[in-house]
């Protein structure tokens, strides 16, 4: 009797049989599926590659510093801007992204800040060798120096950034040999800071006392500048104070102001009666000043509540040191004054030998800034026979103060930071701790401006393991993910399958 044949069908595994089977193995279906994973893996490449170009945010970051990432900082100020900013950068671009890596670094930052503005900021590389016009479209700026990287405008106004904004070097090896060594680019914080200056309208006047010896205040007063206010040299031997100006700043005087000087001084804080202006006060804190005496000071001081102590502070209480080999350099506790706007309470900030402050009228003045209940005065007459420990109160001393009087319209103040080191440049300079921010939040406060305070650190490759690459190895890693490695695949693929065949 015949079998009767039955049409089945196909079975579970259907495919998994097709993959073993010989055609698969021989036949040139292999040589189509291989050519399919090839032709997907070039248009992930081409589509990732494109993506990245139009959004910069894609490109990831990982190096163990974030060296390519932006700081929450610029992100929040970038998302907000409400006014149409756009940077020129002086070169065109394959000059610029191959001058070295750090350049082709800042042209990353550069495109994720654009990326963050919500079409608030742009940028265009600019060839002034080719638009010779550019340059006079921008007088205020020296262009002789040849060292401006960048123009960044808002309407009308603008401002050059140069090497030093955008860029850190080896100031040592410069001198030496007259050429750039780049260890780190800090093109955000040129940036954020550009930014804030071209699209402020009104700009609070602070006029900075010179003519008494007065230096190192470069740092506070670039800080001033790069967050919007007007900051103008005035010396009250020749000159007069700005009847418009807000703030009056003091930084380390090497003798004591005349008494016509303090006569000046208290007229422009009583400002007729209505009274709305501040003065701020940094006292020469170099230890090796010790016969300095400022009578004339001293008395406008104690007309508003306060007194500078005659000596240093000194702390004994371990956890506030900065460092262990010196009792006067420490951190200081804040108080509840002009913390409610500062963007990180938790950051402190630093002092050193600050002559501390004394509230003589606490009706007056109130501390800003105290040391812990384990600090000491060293008096600058003290011998040998000095006891630290036996001299602590367990009091907390104020090393920064405020004294304020009320006028017909607003209040007037005097403010007191005990240690001109506490403002250097060199202080100011370090982002772990809080010294810039906190002053700019104390003047933004009172000047009631929104506190933009822009403080980036620097962003170096030294210690990056990855990140985005220059130009050349951008191109290099092009060739390499999207041409050699798929050609590699497809080879190999053949190569595996004419063996088969032949077998």
């Amino acid at each position: 009797m015949a079998e009767n044949k039955q049409t089945t069908s196909p079975k579970k595994g259907g495919f998994k049989k097709l993959l073993q089977s010989r055609k698969m193995r021989h036949g040139s279906l292999a040589v189509g599926i291989t050519a399919i994973a090839v032709a997907v893996v070039v248009l992930i490449n081409i589509i990732t590659g494109l993506l990245v170009d139009r959004f910069p945010d894609l490109k990831a970051d990982f190096t163990a510093n974030k060296a390519f990432a932006l700081s929450d900082d610029t992100v929040e100020f970038m998302g907000h801007l409400k006014k149409d900013v756009k940077l020129y950068i002086v070169s065109d671009e394959a000059t610029f992204t191959g001058t070295g890596t750090y350049f082709a670094q800042a042209k990353n930052l550069i495109e994720k800040m654009a990326a963050k503005s919500n079409g608030k900021f742009s940028f265009e590389f600019v060839n002034t060798t080719e638009n010779p016009n550019f340059v006079k479209s921008y007088p205020n700026i020296n262009w002789t120096t040849n060292d401006t990287v960048g123009v960044i405008t808002c309407g009308d106004q603008y401002k050059g950034l140069g090497v030093h904004d955008c860029f850190t070097y080896d100031e040592e090896y410069y001198q030496l040999y007259q050429l750039y060594q780049w260890t780190g680019t800090t093109i955000e914080e040129a940036v954020v800071k550009g930014a804030l200056y071209v699209t402020s309208d009104d700009r609070v006047i602070v006029d900075v006392l010179t003519g008494e010896g007065e230096s190192g205040y470069e740092g506070l007063t670039a800080l001033l500048s790069d967050n919007a206010y007007q900051v103008n040299e005035v010396s009250l031997l020749t000159g007069q104070l700005d009847e418009n100006a807000d703030f009056v700043l003091v930084y380390a005087p090497q003798v004591d102001i005349s008494e016509t000087a303090a006569e000046t001084l208290r007229t422009w804080l009583e400002n007729g009666g209505k009274y709305g202006k501040t003065l701020i006060y940094i006292p020469n804190a170099d230890p090796r000043v010790t016969d300095l005496k400022t009578p004339n000071f001293d008395a406008v001081l104690s007309e508003w509540g306060m007194a500078l102590n005659k000596g240093y502070l000194y702390e004994t209480n371990e956890d506030t040191l900065w460092r262990n080999d010196s009792v006067y350099t420490f951190l200081t506790a804040y108080t509840d004054k002009y913390v409610e706007n500062l963007k990180n309470n938790n950051i402190p900030v630093v002092t050193n030998f600050a002559q501390g402050v004394t509230i003589t009228d606490s009706n007056t003045a109130h501390a800003l800034l105290n040391t812990s209940d384990g600090a000491g005065i060293y008096p600058l007459d003290a011998d040998d026979s000095f006891d630290a420990k036996a001299n602590v109160k367990g009091e907390a001393i104020a090393v920064a103060a405020e004294g304020e009087k009320a006028g017909t319209e607003e209040y007037s103040r005097v403010i007191v930071f005990s240690s001109s080191t506490m403002l250097s440049k060199e202080i100011l300079d370090y982002y772990s701790f809080n010294n810039g921010a906190y002053f700019m939040n104390v003047v933004n406060t009172i000047a009631d401006k929104d506190d933009d305070t822009v403080v980036i650190e620097s962003k170096s490759l030294e210690s990056a393991s990855m990140g985005a690459p220059t130009a050349s190895t951008n191109n290099v890693i092009l060739i390499i993910f999207v041409f050699v490695i798929p050609a590699a695949v497809l080879i190999v693929g053949m190569i595996l399958w004419i063996r088969r065949r032949n077998r």
